[in-house]
């Protein structure tokens, strides 16, 4: 087995800082003419007025818990979507199905966020991501750009890989970054080897409920588990996911992770991994189908690969998959035909924690060594199936052919890009055209904001020559990103009536005040430009209660017109919801300060916005 030289933490650090400061830009930016070069590149990304972007890109938000929408070419920034943190903007957060949704979390670390899938292919219905900092899911819905479902994900800690999405959207699969005791129970870390895991969830998603389940969870060795891919037609069946921490080091991974010549890929037959749940071969702990690789075989295989690999891509063919060691000079292209074979004829070479380890040798297609590249972490594809690889040390992407492993083409970024994403890259069809880089560090790029700089995103060129031809500020940075062609999503621009939802009204007749002993629903309607509460009342825009009553507060936005959305805001009461147009909206809370608050929409919505107003009135206790 081939040995590569990892860089210690020592070089990487001086290497890194040199590259940044005097690499391939020069330390501030100079201000120079628009040349008719630069008037080029500036029509590339012009949209002008009337027209629209081509592509939607959706990015992480990391540590933010939002996901942010972007127009590709032109990079303007369209929506910010709440995902795993409260919006006061929207009122996400305080209305009773995303504050149930949230439960007692306040922010969240969204990662890698993954398309639904029909044949390979994005089919414009769904996007999922995952929340790293407090070990969620969540489903948002393409058609209102809003969240439906979010769920706990247990024995696990920190989703970091996840989600990928199989070829037609039959599982989520979400590794966990970190390794835990089952149940996140307290176990000392001397038995870390004994008694953590690194537990896999394979989530289904129930579409007409909207509803994200988990069927069954894998016991994997106490790694760290850090990007995924799924395959792809002839790979269909199968997914891989990369390791680190195969030590199993308990403190300072710098240092005592990095200890073992390779870490892992690994590779699983998920519809084998279904059947054998289907056919008993699991545990039950603490609810949850549980495969113990060591007692329930078959199913999954790991493959050597360099030291701490950070990305695995599968290509748009389905033939081979693409992982490289974070620190190491060389990418090697695996081919999942050899791996079949090798499993076939059991070409091992030993196993850890009962999971077969397939020969480098037999899996290996080729090693890939762009020179003077440093860094490899994340690639993506063109329509012609050549990848593009993001060089985190060398500060470049890099472009070559996965059938040859010759170097193409290389472009210079600022600096220090980790993700990439390009035109429907992920699928079985990539698009060419456009290529993003999400880059950690942008340094001297724009007006200077203090000490902490804004990450920035890079548009590139790769129609021909690449080229980097927009830059765009985003903070905090994208944890991966999609891009997906804006003909792809079908939005609504008004919410149907739904009948069926008794908190609903959408006649003015119909809004009323209900008291039950202490708790009190109002059924109230939002229109250009009043609220109406209690339409018998002399006052229909006052909502009068007792202090200490429990106020639900059901609202619907009568104005079936695109974009009249209205917002709903009691002063000094802290909260506030945000109501589509025909769109019903709950709030719920306790009356729990006497007095006076005006009621306020929140969202201007006519001419008469300013007089879209009421009182909340509280009488206080004898």
């Amino acid at each position: 087995m081939k040995a590569w030289v990892p860089i210690t933490s020592g070089l990487l650090a001086g290497f890194l800082a040199a590259t940044i400061s005097f690499g391939n830009f020069s330390s501030r930016t100079e201000n120079k003419t628009v040349s008719g070069s630069t008037k080029s590149d500036a029509e590339k990304v012009y949209v002008p007025f009337g027209k629209q972007d081509e592509y939607y890109l959706f990015a992480s938000g990391g540590h933010s818990g939002q996901m942010f929408i972007y127009g590709v070419p032109s990079m303007r920034h369209i929506r910010t979507v709440p995902v795993f943190s409260p919006d006061s903007a929207t009122g996400y957060g305080f209305d009773e199905h995303s504050k149930k949704m949230m439960g007692d979390y306040t922010w969240g670390d969204l990662h890698h966020p993954a398309f639904s899938e029909t044949n390979g292919d994005y089919d414009g219905k769904y996007m999922f991501a995952t929340d790293v900092g407090n070990s969620r899911a969540a489903v948002m819905d393409l058609k209102t750009f809003t969240v439906k479902d979010i769920i706990n994900v247990p024995n696990t800690s920190g989703p970091h890989c996840a989600a990928f999405v199989t070829e037609n959207t039959e599982y989520l699969f979400l590794p966990t970054r970190f390794s835990v005791p089952l149940g996140s129970k307290y176990e000392p870390l001397d038995d870390y080897s004994k008694k953590y895991r690194g537990v896999m969830s394979a989530v289904t998603f129930d579409e007409k409920n909207t509803k994200l389940n988990i069927e069954y969870q894998v016991a994997l060795p106490p790694w760290s588990y850090d990007l995924s891919d799924a395959g792809k037609k002839v790979s269909a069946d199968w997914a891989v996911m990369t390791t680190y921490n195969t030590e199993e080091a308990t403190t300072n991974l710098e240092i005592n992770a990095s200890q073992a010549d390779r870490d892992y890929i690994v590779l699983f037959n998920w519809k084998e991994l279904a059947k054998m749940v289907k056919d008993g071969q699991y545990e039950e702990i603490d609810g949850q189908k549980m495969i113990f690789p060591e007692k329930h075989k078959g199913g999954i295989y790991l493959v050597p690969v360099a030291k701490s690999p950070h990305g695995v891509d599968v290509t748009p063919d389905g033939k081979y998959f693409i992982a490289s060691g974070k620190l190491a000079p060389a990418l090697t292209v695996f081919s999942f035909e050899k791996a079949f074979k090798a499993i076939e004829h059991k070409e091992f070479a030993g196993d850890r924690n009962g999971i077969p380890i397939l020969k480098y040798e037999s899996v290996m297609e080729r090693e890939v060594n762009p020179e003077n590249a440093l860094g490899p972490l994340h690639t993506q594809f063109d329509d012609q199936g050549m990848a593009y690889t993001t060089m985190f040390i060398s500060s470049e992407v890099v472009k070559w052919d996965p059938k040859t492993g010759k170097t193409l083409d290389r472009v210079p970024v600022q600096y220090s890009p980790g993700h990439s994403v390009s035109a429907e890259g992920d699928t079985v069809s990539p698009d060419g055209k456009w290529l993003v880089a999400l880059n950690k560090i942008a340094k001297d790029s724009y007006l200077s904001v203090g000490p902490s700089h804004p990450e920035s995103m890079q548009l590139i060129d790769i129609s021909g020559k690449m080229k980097v031809i927009q830059s765009v500020p985003v903070n905090p940075e994208p944890h991966y990103a999609q891009m997906i062609k804006a003909d792809k999503i079908k939005t609504i621009e008004v919410y149907e009536k739904d009948e069926k939802n008794q908190n609903a009204i959408y006649k003015q007749e119909q809004a009323k005040i209900v008291r039950n002993g202490n708790k009190v629903d109002v059924y109230g309607i939002a229109m250009r430009s009043k609220f109406i509460f209690d339409v018998k009342s002399k006052r229909p825009d006052v909502i009068e209660v007792n202090e200490g009553d429990e106020v639900t507060i059901h609202l619907t936005n009568i104005d079936f017109d695109e974009d009249i959305t209205h917002g709903f805001a009691i002063n000094s009461y802290n909260l506030n919801i945000e109501v589509q147009p025909g769109q019903t909206n709950t709030v719920k809370f306790k009356a729990d300060k006497a007095g006076t608050f005006p009621i306020y929409c929140t969202n201007f919505c006519s001419a008469l916005h300013q007089e879209m107003t009421g009182y909340f009135l509280v009488k206080p206790k004898q």
